[in-house]
């Protein structure tokens, strides 16, 4: 193994958290986000950890961002966003085109480009966040399209890719206390707080440790698994 791992969204939230949780385990981390401008200090002191800033809407640049990340043998496919201002009958293209190549087709392409190595290497572990939304839909109707479609790729993959010594899995998180939740009202969060047991949102290390768990120590059999993380709330 390379210990090495990329994590897309890795300056903030959930995937904050995940470049913590690898740190403790000792792996060269690569953090892809657009800003790092608040990102700890004691991160971006360390040698363990490289930033990147770069923003996935590009699809053009991905193999030329490959080539400065080099080899890893797990990928974090976390970085994502929604657009709720927006409504089914008034979303302009443009958005939905941006939406669609940072949720899906960013992951997509990376899934596509970094397997490659790992093939040849025998081993890696691809982790997708995809999301609740995927499953039940969302009012940005784009953001559900594009978790659904993230869910079916990491399927699509973990049969193409298994044979190979690849897992390929994702977590399905109902809402987290991260950035994201300063796009739905409080009426909103009430709404959904109202469907959990537990009466609250996730925090983000515990969404962190399911990633990690499904980056690291998870059996080989444990393959194209989409991973309910809502503390079963929204039960299908």
């Amino acid at each position: 193994m390379l210990n090495r791992v990329l994590v897309t969204g890795g300056n903030k939230g959930i995937g904050l958290e995940v470049v913590k949780k690898f740190l403790e385990v000792d792996f060269e981390i690569i953090a892809i986000a657009r800003d790092f401008s608040n990102f700890p200090q004691e991160l971006k002191d360390n040698e363990k950890v490289k930033t990147i800033e770069y923003d996935l809407s590009n699809l053009d640049g991905l193999k030329d961002l490959a080539k400065e990340v080099g080899e890893i043998d797990v990928l974090i496919n976390n970085a994502g966003y929604m657009q709720p201002k927006y409504t089914y009958d008034n979303y302009p293209l443009e958005a939905k085109e941006h939406i669609m190549n940072v949720d899906l087709y960013a992951p997509v392409e990376l899934m596509t480009i970094f397997s490659e190595g790992m093939k040849k290497r025998g081993y890696g572990k691809i982790v997708n966040t995809a999301s609740i939304a995927g499953q039940i839909g969302h009012p940005d109707i784009w953001y559900g399209i594009a978790k659904a479609g993230l869910i079916n790729a990491t399927k699509i993959f973990a049969k193409l890719l298994g044979a190979n010594g690849i897992t390929v899995n994702c977590i399905a998180p109902s809402p987290v206390e991260t950035d994201m939740q300063k796009d739905n009202s409080e009426e909103r969060k009430a709404e959904f707080k109202k469907a959990v047991p537990c009466g609250r949102f996730a925090e983000p290390d515990e969404a962190a440790e399911v990633i990690f768990w499904l980056g690291t120590d998870c059996p080989e059999y444990v393959n194209g698994t989409t991973m309910d993380f809502n503390n079963g709330s929204y039960v299908r």
